[in-house]
C-alpha cells in the first residue's frame, strides 16, 4: 500500500520508528505503512516465528515480551542501535500501550511517544473507569456491570437484560492465553454464572454488558489521531463487514462509509478528555431501536482496520508518527469516501463460509462485498511472506485436527 511518490520520503530521512506488536495484523500493517513512506521500521515480537514478523518491511525484529518492565528493558538495549535522534514509538497491542504510558519516563530521553497523560490513558482503556465516566457524562454505552465476585455475577444475572458479553476490561495476557475473542456471548443468567466460574480466573476483574442487537455490519468505528492539544488531525469512519469468530471475534472485512453519528461521538468521547494519540471508537446500531450504541474505545495505538485509512487515500498512522517526529503533516488527511475496502482474505473466507451455511449470506452477496478499491490485512505481493506463514500455520493445525 504504497503512498503517491509526493508523500514518500528517501528511507532514513527523519527518525526510525519501533513497532511494538509485530506479531499481529495491526503490528504487520503499520511496519508496512510506514516503511512504504521511508520509515525506517524496527519490530518487537513476543515469537519471531509468528507471520508478523516474517515481513521484509522492518530492519530488524527484536524477540521480547509486549509488556512489563522487560519490555522498558528490551527497547532501553535497542535504542543504541537506532542512532542519536530520538524513534517513535508505535504499540500496536493493549499490553504495550499500558507499559509503555505507565513506564515512559524511563524511555523518553531515547523515544518519543505521542500518547495523553497515564490517567487518561487508564479511563479510556480501563473498561471499568470507562463504564463509570460512560454513566457520568450520559454517554450511548449500554449497561455495564463490573464483576469482582460471583456475588457480582449473581447481581448481575438479576438485573441485565438479554443476551449478554462477559469480557475483560484489558485484553491482557492471561485473557489471550485462553482465547482471542473479545467476550463471550451469554444468553440468560444460568449461562452468565456458568462463563463466569469458568472465566474468572482468566482476568482479575469482568464486566457483564448488555449485547446490542444487530448484523455485523451494524459495527461502525471511527479511526483518529489527536495531536497534543486535543485537536483531531485526521479521522476516517468505516464499518465491519464480517468477523471472525462470529458475534464477538474482530473484523475479517470492512469497507468505509459515512456515519457523521459515530464520527461526531468519536469527537465528543475523545475530545472531552482532551485526548492526544491514536484512538478508536466502536459503535453498533441496536436493530430495535435504531439507536446507536458505543462498543468501546481504543486508544494509543493503530487498529486491525486501521489501514483502510491508508487504502482510502487517508494517512492515519503517518499523520501520528509526522507529528511526533516533528516533521511536516502529510496533506492526504481528509476521507474522501472512496469505496474503500478492508480484507484479512483467510478469516474473511472463514466467516463467508459460516454465513452462507446459516443462510446469512449468499456467494453472491460475499462476492459483491468485495469489489472497488482494497486494502489486504495480511497478503501483499511485494512482501508475501507473512501470508504464506499463516496459511501454512492454519493447513498444518487443520491436517494435524484431522479437519
Amino acid at each position: 500500500m504504497r503512498g503517491p511518490d509526493h508523500r514518500r520520503r528517501s528511507r532514513g530521512e527523519g527518525p526510525a520508528a519501533v513497532v511494538v506488536g509485530l506479531d499481529n495484523i495491526t503490528g504487520l500493517q503499520t511496519a508496512r505503512i510506514l516503511a512504504d513512506r521511508g520509515v525506517q521500521v524496527y519490530g518487537v515480537a513476543a515469537d519471531r516465528r509468528h507471520f508478523g514478523a516474517r515481513t521484509n518491511a522492518c530492519v530488524d525484529v527484536v524477540e521480547s515480551r509486549l509488556s512489563g518492565t522487560a519490555l522498558i528493558d528490551t527497547l532501553r538495549h535497542l535504542a543504541r542501535r537506532l542512532g542519536p535522534e530520538p524513534a517513535v514509538l508505535v504499540p500496536c497491542t493493549d499490553g504495550a500501550v499500558w507499559s509503555l504510558s505507565l513506564h515512559r519516563d524511563q524511555l523518553l530521553d531515547r523515544y518519543r511517544l505521542p500518547l495523553s497523560d497515564h490517567d487518561g490513558v487508564d479511563l479510556l482503556m480501563d473498561k471499568v473507569r470507562f463504564a463509570d465516566h460512560a454513566r457520568m457524562h450520559g454517554l450511548a454505552a449500554p449497561r455495564t456491570e463490573v464483576l469482582r465476585s460471583r456475588a457480582d455475577a449473581e447481581k448481575a444475572a438479576e438485573v441485565l437484560s438479554w443476551p449478554a458479553v462477559v469480557k475483560p476490561p484489558v485484553k491482557a495476557e492471561d485473557w489471550l492465553a485462553h482465547t482471542t475473542a473479545k467476550g463471550i456471548r451469554v444468553s440468560g443468567p444460568e449461562q452468565l454464572l456458568e462463563v463466569y466460574d469458568r472465566v474468572a480466573g482468566w482476568a482479575p476483574v469482568l464486566l457483564a454488558q448488555e449485547w446490542v442487537e444487530g448484523p455485523e455490519d451494524g459495527l461502525f468505528s471511527c479511526n483518529a489521531y489527536f495531536d497534543a492539544t486535543g485537536t483531531p488531525l485526521v479521522t476516517f469512519v468505516a464499518r465491519k463487514l464480517r468477523q471472525w469468530p462470529p458475534q464477538v471475534g474482530t473484523s475479517a472485512s470492512g469497507e468505509e462509509c459515512r456515519n457523521d453519528e459515530v464520527l461526531e461521538e468519536t469527537l465528543r468521547v475523545f475530545g472531552s478528555v482532551g485526548f492526544h494519540g491514536l484512538a478508536y471508537l466502536e459503535m453498533k446500531r441496536d436493530s430495535g431501536t435504531g439507536a446507536m450504541a458505543i462498543i468501546e474505545p481504543n486508544v494509543g495505538r493503530p487498529t486491525g482496520r486501521s489501514a483502510i485509512a491508508e487504502g482510502g487515500g487517508v494517512e492515519l498512522v503517518y499523520t501520528a508518527y509526522c507529528d511526533a517526529a516533528g516533521l511536516p503533516l502529510p496533506t492526504e488527511r481528509t476521507q474522501r469516501y472512496v469505496g474503500t475496502t478492508w480484507l484479512d482474505l483467510r478469516r474473511d473466507v472463514q466467516a463467508a463460509v459460516v454465513g452462507i451455511r446459516r443462510g446469512e449470506l449468499t456467494p453472491r452477496e460475499w462476492l459483491s462485498s468485495l469489489r472497488g478499491p482494497r486494502t489486504h490485512a495480511i497478503w501483499s505481493a511485494r512482501d508475501p511472506r507473512p501470508f504464506v506463514t499463516d496459511l501454512a500455520h492454519v493447513v498444518g493445525a487443520a491436517v494435524r485436527r484431522g479437519t
